[in-house]
C-alpha cells in the first residue's frame, strides 16, 4: 500500500504505462472512451459499477485516467492483493478517507465513523476487487446503502472479479454498469499504437500488425514491454529505426517456455 499523503489517492499519471516508460502518451481508446462514459455516469448516479478484465488490457488504465479529469480531488482508492477481514478493509477505508486519529477500537464506532466520512462526495476504486470476500462486499454495500451516502464505487479486477460480483445477488443487483476491457483489434491496434510512442508514429503498419499477431494480441502492457525492450535494444545497436530482426529480438523475450 502506500504510505504518507499519496495513501488511497490516485496514483500519478508517471505509473500510468508499465514500467514507467518514458514518452508513452495517453491514447483514447474505444474501451477508455467507453469507461469515462460509465465512471461518468456511475458519480452522477452515486452509483456502483464494475469494469474488469484479463490483466494488462488496461482496465486500471481506464479508470484512473477518467477519474483524473471527472473527480480527482473526491477519489480515493483501496487495493488488496490477498483476502482482507472487514477489519483490514475498515482500516484500509480509515487511511484511504485520510481519517485523523486513532481507528476506533469497537466495530460499532468505526462504523458510525465511515458513514460520516462518506456523508461528503466521494468516489471510492476498489482495484483487485476480485480479492474482496463476501464479507467484506456486504460491508461495503452497507456503506453504500446508507440513505445520508454520498457514494460512488468502482469495482476494477482481472481474473475471477465478474465472478465474484455476479455470485453475490444483493450486490449484483445494484450494480448499475458492467465493462469488460478485453485486448484491442487489430485496426484500433494500428490507430492507436503509432499515438502511444514515437518510436512508432512513423512504423510500417505491417509491422505494427505482425508484433500484434505473433506477440503482443492486443494487449496494451505487452506492447509497453516490447516497446521498452525496443528502446534498450535501439541504444545499444545504435539504429534508429525499428526492423523485423530488431522487433523479433525485442518480442523474442516475452515468449513463454516452451513444452518438452
Amino acid at each position: 500500500m502506500a504510505t504518507g499523503e499519496r495513501r488511497g489517492r490516485l496514483p500519478s499519471q508517471r505509473e500510468d504505462h508499465f514500467m514507467r516508460l518514458p514518452g508513452a502518451q495517453v491514447v483514447s481508446t474505444r474501451a477508455l472512451l467507453t469507461a469515462r462514459e460509465n465512471v461518468r455516469a456511475a458519480i452522477e448516479a452515486k452509483a456502483m459499477i464494475c469494469i474488469y478484465g484479463q490483466a494488462g488490457n488496461g482496465k486500471s488504465f481506464a479508470v484512473n485516467a477518467s477519474l483524473r479529469e471527472l473527480a480527482p480531488t473526491l477519489t480515493r482508492r483501496i487495493q488488496f492483493r490477498a483476502r482482507p477481514t472487514t477489519r483490514d478493509l475498515r482500516h484500509e477505508l480509515f487511511h484511504a478517507l485520510g481519517l485523523h486519529g486513532r481507528p476506533p477500537s469497537h466495530a460499532i464506532e468505526f462504523d458510525r465513523m465511515l458513514r460520516g466520512a462518506l456523508e461528503e462526495p466521494r468516489v471510492l476504486v476498489c482495484d483487485e476487487a476480485q480479492w474482496l470476500s463476501k464479507l467484506c462486499f456486504e460491508y461495503l454495500r452497507y456503506l453504500w446503502d446508507d440513505t445520508d451516502s454520498d457514494l460512488t464505487i468502482v469495482f476494477t479486477g482481472g481474473n475471477g472479479c465478474f465472478e465474484m460480483l455476479q455470485s453475490e445477488p444483493m450486490l449484483e443487483s445494484r450494480v448499475y454498469a458492467w465493462q469488460e476491457i478485453g485486448g484491442m483489434p487489430l485496426d484500433e491496434v494500428l490507430t492507436v499504437i503509432p499515438a502511444f510512442h514515437s518510436m512508432w508514429s512513423d512504423a510500417d503498419p505491417d509491422l505494427i500488425a505482425l508484433c500484434d499477431q505473433e506477440a503482443a494480441h492486443g494487449n496494451f502492457r505487452a506492447w509497453a514491454k516490447i516497446t521498452h525492450h525496443l528502446a534498450v535494444g535501439l541504444q545499444e545497436t545504435g539504429r534508429t529505426t525499428v526492423d523485423e530482426d530488431l522487433l523479433r529480438w525485442a518480442y523474442s523475450k516475452l515468449r513463454t517456455r516452451q513444452a518438452a
